[in-house]
Protein backbone atom coordinates (compact mmCIF):
# COMPACT_ATOMS: atom_id res chain seq x y z
CA UNK A 1 0.00 0.00 0.00
CA UNK A 2 1.14 3.38 -0.94
CA UNK A 3 1.31 5.11 2.61
CA UNK A 4 2.43 8.22 0.93
CA UNK A 5 -0.16 8.69 -1.47
CA UNK A 6 -3.16 7.66 1.34
CA UNK A 7 -1.55 10.31 3.29
CA UNK A 8 -1.96 13.06 0.25
CA UNK A 9 -5.40 11.89 -0.41
CA UNK A 10 -6.30 12.17 3.57
CA UNK A 11 -5.11 16.29 3.29
CA UNK A 12 -6.60 16.93 0.52
CA UNK A 13 -10.19 15.53 1.76
CA UNK A 14 -9.20 17.50 4.90
CA UNK A 15 -9.02 20.68 2.70
CA UNK A 16 -12.54 20.02 0.89
CA UNK A 17 -14.27 19.45 3.50
CA UNK A 18 -13.20 22.23 5.71
CA UNK A 19 -15.47 25.45 4.87
CA UNK A 20 -12.68 27.81 5.01
CA UNK A 21 -8.82 27.80 3.93
CA UNK A 22 -6.66 25.63 6.57
CA UNK A 23 -3.36 26.24 7.77
CA UNK A 24 -0.86 23.40 7.72
CA UNK A 25 -0.22 23.19 11.70
CA UNK A 26 -4.40 22.57 12.29
CA UNK A 27 -4.07 19.88 9.14
CA UNK A 28 -0.82 18.56 10.82
CA UNK A 29 -3.13 18.08 14.42
CA UNK A 30 -5.86 16.92 12.50
CA UNK A 31 -4.87 14.10 10.51
CA UNK A 32 -1.96 13.53 12.90
CA UNK A 33 1.28 13.98 10.48
CA UNK A 34 4.30 16.38 10.92
CA UNK A 35 3.89 19.54 9.91
CA UNK A 36 6.54 19.14 8.02
CA UNK A 37 4.52 16.26 6.30
CA UNK A 38 1.57 18.57 5.71
CA UNK A 39 3.40 21.21 3.77
CA UNK A 40 5.42 18.84 1.50
CA UNK A 41 2.24 17.54 0.53
CA UNK A 42 -0.04 20.91 0.17
CA UNK A 43 3.13 21.98 -1.77
CA UNK A 44 2.65 19.09 -4.09
CA UNK A 45 -1.39 19.60 -3.93
CA UNK A 46 -1.20 23.36 -5.30
CA UNK A 47 1.53 22.43 -8.00
CA UNK A 48 -1.23 19.85 -9.58
CA UNK A 49 -3.75 22.43 -9.21
CA UNK A 50 -6.00 20.93 -6.50
CA UNK A 51 -5.40 23.32 -3.76
CA UNK A 52 -4.06 27.40 -3.52
CA UNK A 53 -2.65 29.08 -1.24
CA UNK A 54 -5.67 30.89 0.96
CA UNK A 55 -6.36 34.57 1.45
CA UNK A 56 -4.48 34.18 5.04
CA UNK A 57 -1.06 33.15 5.05
CA UNK A 58 0.39 30.06 5.47
CA UNK A 59 -3.37 28.99 4.90
CA UNK A 60 -4.68 26.55 1.69
CA UNK A 61 -7.46 25.97 0.10
CA UNK A 62 -9.42 23.52 -2.37
CA UNK A 63 -9.42 24.96 -6.16
CA UNK A 64 -12.67 24.41 -8.55
CA UNK A 65 -10.62 21.42 -9.71
CA UNK A 66 -11.97 18.88 -7.67
CA UNK A 67 -15.73 20.50 -8.40
CA UNK A 68 -14.43 19.58 -12.23
CA UNK A 69 -13.68 15.91 -12.34
CA UNK A 70 -16.66 15.24 -9.73
CA UNK A 71 -19.26 16.62 -12.37
CA UNK A 72 -17.68 14.55 -14.70
CA UNK A 73 -18.47 11.29 -12.97
CA UNK A 74 -21.60 12.93 -11.98
CA UNK A 75 -22.41 13.42 -15.34
CA UNK A 76 -22.13 10.07 -16.05
CA UNK A 77 -24.18 8.95 -13.60
CA UNK A 78 -27.13 10.93 -14.75
CA UNK A 79 -26.82 10.32 -18.36
CA UNK A 80 -27.08 6.60 -17.66
CA UNK A 81 -30.16 6.83 -15.63
CA UNK A 82 -31.94 9.70 -18.29
CA UNK A 83 -31.15 7.09 -20.73
CA UNK A 84 -33.02 4.45 -20.56
CA UNK A 85 -36.10 5.88 -21.49
CA UNK A 86 -34.74 6.75 -25.14
CA UNK A 87 -32.65 3.29 -25.53
CA UNK A 88 -35.81 1.40 -24.43
CA UNK A 89 -37.91 3.19 -27.43
CA UNK A 90 -35.29 2.79 -29.58
CA UNK A 91 -35.11 -1.14 -28.92
CA UNK A 92 -38.60 -1.46 -29.52
CA UNK A 93 -38.23 0.71 -32.89
CA UNK A 94 -35.11 -1.60 -33.92
CA UNK A 95 -35.39 -4.78 -32.49
CA UNK A 96 -31.81 -4.75 -32.01
CA UNK A 97 -29.29 -4.38 -29.50
CA UNK A 98 -28.92 -1.01 -27.91
CA UNK A 99 -25.72 0.55 -26.31
CA UNK A 100 -24.90 3.50 -24.17
CA UNK A 101 -21.09 4.43 -24.53
CA UNK A 102 -18.66 6.60 -23.26
CA UNK A 103 -15.33 7.45 -24.25
CA UNK A 104 -12.03 6.98 -21.87
CA UNK A 105 -8.88 7.16 -23.54
CA UNK A 106 -9.20 5.91 -26.82
CA UNK A 107 -11.27 3.16 -25.93
CA UNK A 108 -15.65 3.14 -25.23
CA UNK A 109 -16.24 2.00 -22.10
CA UNK A 110 -20.34 0.50 -22.16
CA UNK A 111 -22.46 1.94 -19.83
CA UNK A 112 -25.57 0.07 -20.42
CA UNK A 113 -27.16 -2.16 -22.92
CA UNK A 114 -30.69 -4.16 -23.89
CA UNK A 115 -30.33 -7.08 -25.85
CA UNK A 116 -31.86 -7.58 -28.61
CA UNK A 117 -35.05 -9.86 -29.01
CA UNK A 118 -34.01 -11.82 -32.22
CA UNK A 119 -31.83 -14.82 -32.10
CA UNK A 120 -28.57 -13.29 -34.22
CA UNK A 121 -27.57 -10.40 -32.37
CA UNK A 122 -24.50 -8.81 -31.37
CA UNK A 123 -23.22 -9.72 -27.97
CA UNK A 124 -21.22 -7.02 -25.87
CA UNK A 125 -21.44 -6.66 -21.81
CA UNK A 126 -21.67 -3.86 -19.73
CA UNK A 127 -18.56 -2.18 -18.81
CA UNK A 128 -16.46 -3.80 -21.83
CA UNK A 129 -14.28 -2.17 -23.69
CA UNK A 130 -13.91 -1.98 -27.31
CA UNK A 131 -11.61 0.46 -29.60
CA UNK A 132 -13.38 4.01 -30.46
CA UNK A 133 -11.93 3.59 -33.82
CA UNK A 134 -13.75 0.93 -34.94
CA UNK A 135 -17.12 0.97 -33.20
CA UNK A 136 -20.37 3.54 -33.92
CA UNK A 137 -20.36 4.87 -30.48
CA UNK A 138 -16.43 5.47 -30.39
CA UNK A 139 -16.12 7.45 -34.19
CA UNK A 140 -19.53 9.43 -32.93
CA UNK A 141 -17.68 10.07 -29.75
CA UNK A 142 -14.04 11.05 -31.21
CA UNK A 143 -15.67 12.98 -34.01
CA UNK A 144 -16.49 16.02 -31.14
CA UNK A 145 -13.29 15.60 -29.13
CA UNK A 146 -10.85 18.21 -29.63
CA UNK A 147 -7.90 18.43 -32.44
CA UNK A 148 -5.34 17.40 -29.83
CA UNK A 149 -6.55 14.86 -28.59
CA UNK A 150 -7.21 13.68 -32.39
CA UNK A 151 -3.45 14.32 -33.35
CA UNK A 152 -2.31 11.87 -30.22
CA UNK A 153 -3.53 8.96 -31.80
CA UNK A 154 -0.66 6.78 -33.28
CA UNK A 155 -0.79 7.39 -36.94
CA UNK A 156 -0.97 3.25 -37.68
CA UNK A 157 -4.28 2.28 -36.22
CA UNK A 158 -5.19 -1.47 -34.99
CA UNK A 159 -6.99 -3.20 -37.58
CA UNK A 160 -9.11 -6.05 -35.92
CA UNK A 161 -10.34 -6.91 -39.34
CA UNK A 162 -10.14 -6.17 -43.14
CA UNK A 163 -12.55 -3.49 -42.35
CA UNK A 164 -11.06 -1.65 -39.57
CA UNK A 165 -9.57 2.25 -40.40
CA UNK A 166 -6.02 1.77 -40.08
CA UNK A 167 -4.49 4.63 -40.39
CA UNK A 168 -5.21 8.10 -38.41
CA UNK A 169 -5.58 10.05 -41.71
CA UNK A 170 -8.31 8.00 -42.92
CA UNK A 171 -9.90 8.22 -39.45
CA UNK A 172 -9.67 11.63 -39.82
CA UNK A 173 -11.71 11.89 -43.16
CA UNK A 174 -14.35 9.36 -41.43
CA UNK A 175 -14.54 11.49 -38.30
CA UNK A 176 -15.26 15.05 -40.92
CA UNK A 177 -18.25 12.78 -42.66
CA UNK A 178 -19.62 11.69 -38.65
CA UNK A 179 -19.85 15.32 -37.66
CA UNK A 180 -21.52 16.16 -41.03
CA UNK A 181 -24.03 13.70 -41.25
CA UNK A 182 -24.72 13.53 -37.44
CA UNK A 183 -24.11 9.71 -36.87
CA UNK A 184 -21.73 7.65 -36.95
CA UNK A 185 -21.81 3.60 -38.80
CA UNK A 186 -19.35 0.49 -38.14
CA UNK A 187 -19.45 -1.81 -40.79
CA UNK A 188 -17.77 -4.81 -39.38
CA UNK A 189 -14.94 -3.20 -38.18
CA UNK A 190 -14.55 -4.22 -34.61
CA UNK A 191 -15.92 -8.01 -35.05
CA UNK A 192 -16.78 -9.74 -38.31
CA UNK A 193 -20.37 -9.59 -39.55
CA UNK A 194 -21.61 -7.29 -36.64
CA UNK A 195 -22.15 -3.51 -37.44
CA UNK A 196 -23.77 -0.67 -36.15
CA UNK A 197 -25.07 3.08 -35.96
CA UNK A 198 -24.29 5.44 -33.25
CA UNK A 199 -24.60 9.43 -32.86
CA UNK A 200 -23.57 11.69 -30.09
CA UNK A 201 -24.97 12.99 -26.74
CA UNK A 202 -24.30 15.98 -25.13
CA UNK A 203 -24.62 18.07 -22.22
CA UNK A 204 -25.85 21.29 -20.82
CA UNK A 205 -22.76 22.80 -22.20
CA UNK A 206 -22.60 21.39 -25.50
CA UNK A 207 -20.34 18.90 -24.91
CA UNK A 208 -20.09 15.54 -25.40
CA UNK A 209 -20.71 13.08 -22.69
CA UNK A 210 -21.82 10.08 -24.14
CA UNK A 211 -23.20 8.11 -27.72
CA UNK A 212 -26.31 6.30 -28.10
CA UNK A 213 -26.46 3.32 -30.52
CA UNK A 214 -27.68 -0.17 -32.21
CA UNK A 215 -25.81 -2.99 -33.33
CA UNK A 216 -26.64 -5.66 -35.26
CA UNK A 217 -25.51 -8.72 -37.78
CA UNK A 218 -24.13 -6.50 -40.83
CA UNK A 219 -26.49 -8.14 -43.03
CA UNK A 220 -29.82 -6.89 -41.20
CA UNK A 221 -27.00 -3.30 -41.78
CA UNK A 222 -28.31 -2.58 -45.97
CA UNK A 223 -28.36 0.84 -46.87
CA UNK A 224 -31.92 1.52 -46.29
CA UNK A 225 -31.59 0.31 -43.01
CA UNK A 226 -29.08 2.32 -41.99
CA UNK A 227 -30.64 5.46 -43.58
CA UNK A 228 -33.68 4.11 -41.01
CA UNK A 229 -32.17 3.56 -38.24
CA UNK A 230 -29.37 6.54 -38.64
CA UNK A 231 -32.44 8.83 -37.82
CA UNK A 232 -34.10 7.09 -34.90
CA UNK A 233 -30.39 7.15 -33.26
CA UNK A 234 -30.27 10.90 -33.99
CA UNK A 235 -33.22 11.57 -32.72
CA UNK A 236 -32.73 9.44 -29.35
CA UNK A 237 -29.37 11.02 -29.18
CA UNK A 238 -31.07 14.47 -29.45
CA UNK A 239 -34.06 13.36 -26.79
CA UNK A 240 -31.11 12.10 -23.98
CA UNK A 241 -29.39 15.72 -24.86
CA UNK A 242 -32.10 17.76 -23.95
CA UNK A 243 -33.09 16.03 -21.28
CA UNK A 244 -28.96 16.32 -19.74
CA UNK A 245 -30.01 20.60 -20.08
CA UNK A 246 -28.68 20.39 -24.05
CA UNK A 247 -30.27 23.87 -25.64
CA UNK A 248 -28.94 24.27 -28.77
CA UNK A 249 -31.28 25.05 -31.60
CA UNK A 250 -29.41 22.52 -34.52
CA UNK A 251 -28.64 18.94 -33.94
CA UNK A 252 -25.28 18.16 -34.01
CA UNK A 253 -24.46 21.72 -33.28
CA UNK A 254 -23.21 23.35 -36.39
CA UNK A 255 -20.41 25.41 -34.60
CA UNK A 256 -18.90 21.53 -33.89
CA UNK A 257 -18.95 20.73 -37.43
Amino acid sequence: MDTTLLKGLNVLEAVARSRGARGVSELARELELTKSNVHRTLQTLTAAGYVRPGSAAGTYECTLKLFEMASGVVARIDVRQLADPFMQQLARLTKETIHLAILEGTDVIYLNKIESPQPVRAYSTIGGRAPAHCVASGKALLAWQGEALLQELPARLPSPTLRSIASRDALLEELTRVRRQGFAVNRGEWREGVGGVAAIVFDMHGMPVAAIGMSGPVERLRPASVRKYSQLVMEAALGLSRSLGYSQPGYPPVAAA
